[in-house]
């Protein structure tokens, strides 16, 4: 990917441990997402076809809501293991805590919106007029929890930047848990249906967000960080993380996208849909484990002032997701006899989702590379050229899907655009990272 001599194999094993020791932890934490979504999904499902539907429509705005701020944590893992490879750690917590304050304004003022609002967002999403009751309750209620799953980002933004992966991994196994015996028991014991599902997930992410201020204050008071809020801090924050909330944006939009399209498709296509996005993210987050091991090791090497073992890493990095993309690709072919079941016994949809799924198989490959290259750039600071590149992909991506309906070929055509947006991210990102123009050394870029 970069134009450099071979990388000896003693820096290759050394690069190895590096990533291990922090992508196998943070794998685990990041599948807490998709799997706190899969279960929903599993319980919810059994429950029937108009409620699954409303759970698709409900969680792709929840996502998109608490997605859009995802910069709180990659902002932050960039600019604190900048500091720590400068050996300033009261700085890079005190930058964590500004972090954290602005995801708690960030949380109610998504909450003040959400509420008042969630019936006509389901409708404009395209919701059925069997799946839009569902849709509406579970959005009020799960809304609720969105101050504590910013709270989340933005702690584990610290954490990672500290170069600590195996917190938010124990933390993320407590909340999974926890989320899937509150949801059979609200959902089943209690007879709460669809609303138990969403008080379930919404105790366990206020769970888990205790447990990471806990944490993180523990370790601003042994490093003499100070806990206040501070104006300009947090205006900072919000600065620095405008160019990755443009990329998300775009991102969140072409999966909006994605979504509204399969739901005027039918309730089959969109249940079979949310199931596949399920899958999708499972897949995304676990190649993103390696990602998230690219933000801490790129933004230490570069706050260290060590382009050489910058460019060794990134590297190294490709190779890893390229490998997994082609290990998960085959894990899905596989077992998908087993786990397609889990979610749905409605036949239809089976017959719906398996052809979309072989789609997905075939792209994880190209997802590898992507969300390396994509974690790369975010631990360099190169957040202006990850908004303007997603931006592009966002041109490409929309007239594409929503032509959809008109060309024909169902949800297998819609993941077939899918497939097209991801090759658009690795062809603009691999062209930055071949350029060399995101190695900048230094505490600060």
């Amino acid at each position: 990917m970069i134009q450099a001599p071979a990388t000896p194999p003693s820096s290759r094993r050394r690069h190895d441990r590096e990533i291990i020791s922090l992508a196998v932890p943070a794998f685990g934490a990041l599948v807490a997402e998709p799997l706190f979504v899969m279960v929903d999904s599993a319980i919810v499902g059994h429950l029937g076809t108009p409620q699954l539907a409303g759970l698709a429509v409900a969680a792709a705005l929840l996502t998109t809501a608490v997605s859009i701020f995802v910069f709180l944590a990659y902002a932050t893992t960039a600019a604190v293991a900048r500091r720590v490879g400068a050996g300033d750690l009261a700085s890079a917590i005190r930058q964590g805590m500004d972090g954290i304050w602005l995801a708690l304004l960030l949380g109610v003022a998504v909450i003040a919106v959400a509420l008042p609002t969630a019936p006509w967002l389901v409708a404009a999403f395209g919701a059925s007029d069997t799946a839009a009751p569902y849709a509406t309750t579970y959005l009020r209620i799960s809304s609720l929890g969105i101050p504590a799953m910013l709270v989340v980002m933005a702690a584990t933004g610290v954490l990672r930047g500290l170069q600590d992966t195996r917190t938010p991994l124990y933390v993320a196994i407590g909340g999974f848990a926890a989320n899937g015996a509150l949801n059979a028991g609200l959902v089943y014991g209690a007879g709460l249906g669809i609303a138990g599902s969403a008080w379930g997930t919404v105790t366990a992410q206020l769970a888990m967000a205790v447990a990471y201020l806990v944490v993180v204050v523990r370790g601003a008071r042994r490093h003499g960080a100070s806990l206040r809020p501070d104006a300009a801090g947090i205006r900072a924050s919000a600065q620095a993380g405008v160019p990755l909330l443009v990329r998300t944006l775009s991102l969140r939009a072409v999966l909006m996208i994605a979504t509204a399209v399969a739901a005027r498709l039918g309730d089959t296509e969109i249940a079979a849909h949310q199931i596949i996005l399920s899958l999708w993210s499972l897949m995304a987050f676990a190649l993103d484990a390696i990602a998230i091991a690219g933000q801490a090791i790129i933004g230490r090497y570069l706050g260290a002032d060590d382009a050489k073992g910058a460019r060794d890493a990134c590297r190294r990095m490709v190779q890893w997701g390229i490998v997994s993309g082609v290990v998960f690709g085959a894990l899905i072919v596989l077992a998908r006899p087993l786990f397609v079941p889990l979610f749905t016994s409605d036949r239809s949809v089976q017959d719906t989702l398996l052809p979309a799924l072989l789609v997905v198989a075939l792209t994880q490959p190209v997802a590898g590379v992507v969300f390396v290259l994509d974690g790369v750039l975010m631990g360099a600071g190169d957040g202006r050229y990850l908004a303007w590149a997603m931006l592009v992909t966002l041109a490409v991506f929309a007239p594409v899907a929503l032509l959809v309906p008109v060309i024909g070929g169902g949800l297998t055509t819609l993941w077939w655009a899918m497939a097209l947006m991801m090759v658009v991210r690795m062809v603009t990102l691999w062209l930055r990272t071949r350029s060399g123009k995101w190695v900048i050394t230094g505490a600060a870029r």
